[in-house]
């Protein structure tokens, strides 16, 4: 649920991302069998950088709005009684059908009823007791409902709460799981999720093919008259799903189906894996100070710190020895700052060639064989459903067409190609003043990217760093929100719940005083145990079906996580522009899912809604951060408390657009070549990575080196929610940027209007959820369909439109 797309020179930024737990969908089984619903702004291939970052040319970066205010944290109000002690106790799972049946061992924390997942307790060895008993509870839960439904007609609303309850419990308990192979992986806790896999699978595909409740959804249908618009929509939503999970399959097809699913679930896990362990397995010790050259102290100081880890136990950040890794707030600086080409070609050509044939470790194998085959298991199941293509099938539940899809990417293209060959060529002109012969490779053109931004536009990214210290970003990010929505964001430090980690941190989200939800942030990059990229992922949905003994409605949960550089040297995280604006980025999928105000959990906060919708409030949110207002609000010297120097904001502002043209195109690139290895597969005696070199031919200005295999990391559309889809960023984006633009309209510095249109966003965008069609939502804020228009002004690429 996504910061800013996806880079092919960072891993931190992306997971993300699955979709939301649906009941009786081919999405929930496709989510529950891999985690939770998650967006993700961030991962290997997207490495998050702001507007103007010289690296931005690589990599989509991911907006998010998330993190929390320390420096302002102690100026809040006391949490009232109900944030304080025993507050993870006291809201209770609802009584009834999914309620727990006699547990095998009570005392396995994965078994409680807790709204606050128990998470300090969880063992790897509590998995596979839990999820055994929890598949058995929900399919015990299934047969009863089976039974029911052939008896008597159920009403429609009713019966999408008792098909939420089917398996909420598992869900949110294989959420937990999920969660700490995430956050927290071992091999022991890899071991126990492998196990269990096939038996969630296999259940989210029993519910998703039941016969008895597809037929009951009908009966509902047909006495739909009268039902709420958000209630119509999970029957056509529900039946639509029902259709791709092979509910019309005869039983020997559906048994295929069902092999195909678990087959696909395994790899896309196998996938994941091996793109860890290669990202765990590959560091670079440097004892040279020469070779350090150029890198800012934030960088030297993030290495010395990792080479103590690693056992340089007398290193420090001005002697060295210095440690380097994949992990974004370690690689990106090499790329962007080190004079020494040698260690910048290192760390490229690891990064781009993590588990793959072409990969100086052996730790992570080869990603090729199992992208082949998931595309393949891919295709296979798009046949069976009688569709062309995988890309049909997965656009089947988004806005878009494949086609319509293809035609925005190529309009952008035409938009934004002749100027970033100016760019390429200005670039390599700048080089070549600089004493650099021969052509540009990919690892030096971020650092004479930045080299020119320092010296053409006397910006260089790393000044800000002392004005950007996490406690001030989140008191400014939690600011915004008041200012927009009316709500308060309060961390609760009086006996919060039960935390994987000390680092992360515990909000209660209220309105007039009341908590409307909650919120769980990890912030900091943790290399040995932790998955690039950023993502929000939902811990708990808003349902009245689900809700506490003696409550009304379930509040919603939501986890928050992010990569960026941690606290050194006794100073607070100083982050860069990119990681403020992948938590602002996070921030607005947890805003929608946080405060929708729908209470059918099947579409309230992030459920329901297109994939291709669903990075609208995320991509959003990421405009804020270059507002003067907002900005005010959050950096100050993390030291003096001054605010950031005029002449400072002003080359930011300047900077953002910076290689905005080479920026869209690798993200365009990216989106077709998903769209077209789902549509057109791999010609015989070819590979993925020649389909990938293919359209960045037509894409993209410089080409992809031979030894490039980016695709071996693209855990979004092999190991996630975004395959044959991941074109939602665009066409989401133009949504986001026309809606940013209501914003501008009206006068950024109008306070009284800006307060209307953040209340409209708020009645929207983030309260509707998935109960209300998504181009209406957007017509609502908007009052008419989206433009184009807004998006191409941003990037400053609204005149002059033309390419190859």
């Amino acid at each position: 649920l996504a910061a800013t797309k996806l880079p092919p020179l960072y891993t931190a930024r992306m997971a993300r991302c699955v979709l939301s737990l649906g009941a009786a969908t081919l999405l929930l089984a496709f989510v529950l069998l891999n985690a939770q619903a998650v967006l993700c702004l961030s991962g290997p291939e997207n490495t998050s950088s702001p507007k103007g970052s010289p690296l931005a040319f690589m990599h989509k970066p991911m907006n998010f709005l998330a993190s929390l205010p320390s420096k302002f944290l102690p100026t809040l109000r006391p949490a009232p009684a109900t944030a304080r002690v025993g507050l993870w106790n006291r809201l209770r799972a609802p009584a009834g059908a999914c309620r727990m049946s006699t547990a095998p061992d009570t005392a396995n924390p994965l078994l409680s009823d807790a709204l606050f997942p128990l998470y300090s307790s969880v063992k790897a060895s509590d998995v596979v007791p839990a999820i055994s008993h929890l598949v058995q509870e929900s399919r015990d839960n299934l047969a009863t409902l089976e039974g029911e439904v052939a008896k008597a007609t159920l009403p429609a609303a009713e019966l999408a709460g008792r098909v939420e309850a089917l398996s909420d419990r598992l869900g949110r308990s294989w959420g937990v799981v999920n969660h700490l192979k995430g956050v927290q992986d071992t091999e022991d806790l890899r071991k126990a999720v492998a196990e269990v896999q096939p038996a969630v699978v296999s259940l989210n595909m029993d519910i998703a093919q039941s016969l008895p409740i597809y037929k009951a959804w009908e009966k509902a249908a047909e006495a739909a008259e009268g039902t709420s618009e958000a209630v119509g929509l999970i029957l056509q939503n529900e039946m639509r799903d029902a259709q791709l999970a092979g509910i019309a399959l005869d039983d020997a097809k559906k048994g295929e189906f069902k092999e195909l699913q678990q087959r696909l679930a395994q790899l896309s896990t196998n996938f994941s894996n091996n793109v860890l362990d290669a990202t765990k397995a590959f560091s670079s010790r440097i004892t040279d100070k020469a070779r350090v050259a150029g890198l800012p102290e934030s960088a030297l100081a993030l290495a010395s710190a990792t080479a103590v880890r690693k056992g340089d136990k007398e290193s420090t950040p001005e002697e060295g020895p210095w440690v380097f890794t994949l992990d974004g707030p370690s690689l990106m600086p090499v790329l962007q700052y080190a004079a020494d080409r040698p260690l910048r070609e290192e760390v490229y050509r690891a990064h781009v060639t993590k588990a793959s044939d072409q990969s100086s470790s052996a730790e992570g194998g080869d990603n090729t064989g199992l992208i082949q085959e998931i595309l393949k298991l891919r295709q296979k199941k798009a046949e069976l459903l009688g569709y062309k293509n995988f890309a049909e099938v997965s656009c089947a539940s988004k806005m878009a067409t494949p086609a319509k899809a293809m035609e925005l990417m190529d309009d952008l293209r035409k938009s934004a190609y002749d100027e970033a060959v100016k760019e390429a060529e200005e670039l390599q002109a700048f080089a070549k003043e600089k004493g650099f012969e021969g052509e540009l490779m990919p690892w030096d053109e971020g650092y004479y990217a930045e080299l020119y931004r320092q010296e053409r536009l006397n910006f260089d990214e790393e000044a800000l760093r002392p004005y950007l210290a996490l406690p001030n970003v989140l008191e400014g990010m939690f600011a915004l929100a008041k200012r927009l929505f009316d709500v308060d964001v309060v961390q609760v430090t009086d006996s919060p719940p039960p935390m994987w980690n000390d680092d992360v941190r515990f909000f209660e989200v209220r309105s007039g005083g009341s908590p409307v939800a909650y919120l769980y942030l990890d912030a900091y990059a943790r290399p040995e145990e932790k998955r690039g990229g950023a993502w929000m992922a939902e811990c708990a949905a808003r349902s009245t079906a689900m809700a506490p003994e003696g409550g009304a409605v379930r509040l919603p949960v939501a986890h928050m996580v992010c990569n960026q550089s941690p606290p050194v040297g006794g100073k607070p995280s100083l982050m860069t522009v990119r990681e403020v604006v992948t938590l602002f980025h996070e921030f607005g999928h947890a805003l929608q899912h946080m405060l929708t105000r729908q209470d059918q959990g099947l579409v309230s906060g992030v459920r329901g809604i297109p994939w291709d919708a669903v990075e609208l409030p995320s991509q959003w949110a990421e405009n804020w951060c270059y507002d003067r207002r907002t900005m005010s609000g959050i950096a100050r010297h993390h030291e003096t408390g001054e605010p950031i120097p005029e002449d400072l904001w002003n080359k930011l502002n300047a900077a953002k657009n910076y290689r905005a043209a080479s920026r869209l195109l690798r993200q365009l690139q990216f989106g077709v070549a998903d769209l077209t290895l789902h549509m057109e597969g791999i010609p015989e005696g070819s590979s993925p990575h020649d389909t990938y070199k293919k359209v960045a031919k037509e894409y993209l200005v410089s080409q992809p080196m031979e030894f490039d295999r980016f695709l071996c990391g693209f855990g979004h559309i092999f190991a996630g929610g975004y395959a044959a889809g991941y074109f939602s960023y665009k066409w989401a984006e133009v949504l986001s940027a026309d809606a940013f633009s209501a914003f501008e309209e009206v006068g950024l510095d109008n306070e009284d209007k800006v307060r209307e249109t953040g209340a409209r966003f708020r009645d929207t965008v983030l309260a509707l959820g998935g109960g209300r069609d998504a181009s209406k939502v957007f017509e609502d804020f908007r009052g008419r369909p989206p433009s184009p228009e807004a998006l191409l002004r941003h990037e400053g690429l609204l005149v002059g439109a033309g390419g190859k």
